[in-house]
């Protein structure tokens, strides 16, 4: 492996993890603003976004435990962004699936 195909990893791994991170920065300023504990739905997307990155870190180091660790994380993301738009086409009284 050539030294700048690692940098590259190591970047991505690096974004990854910045990402990762800043979704308790969001979630923090959005509960600061509404005097309540808030999870706005781009702390999913920073979830989702993260971890995708971690998880093509992780497979490129082939590490079991960090590849298991984000890849259990990941369905809780999508499972809660599907939550979340199931829901608003619930309000709106569309159906999910676009067919309404």
């Amino acid at each position: 492996m050539t030294v700048a195909v690692e940098r590259l990893w190591v970047g991505l791994g690096l974004v990854g993890q910045l990402l990762f991170s800043a979704r308790f920065i969001l979630q923090w300023i959005a509960s600061e603003r509404k005097k309540r504990s808030v999870i706005p739905v781009s702390f999913w997307y920073f979830s989702l976004g993260g971890s995708a990155l971690l998880l093509a870190y992780a497979i490129y180091r082939k590490d079991p435990v960090f590849i298991l660790g984000q890849s259990a994380g990941a369905v809780v993301y999508v499972r809660n962004l599907w939550l979340i738009r199931s829901a608003r086409h619930a309000e709106a009284g569309t159906d999910p699936g676009g067919d309404a």
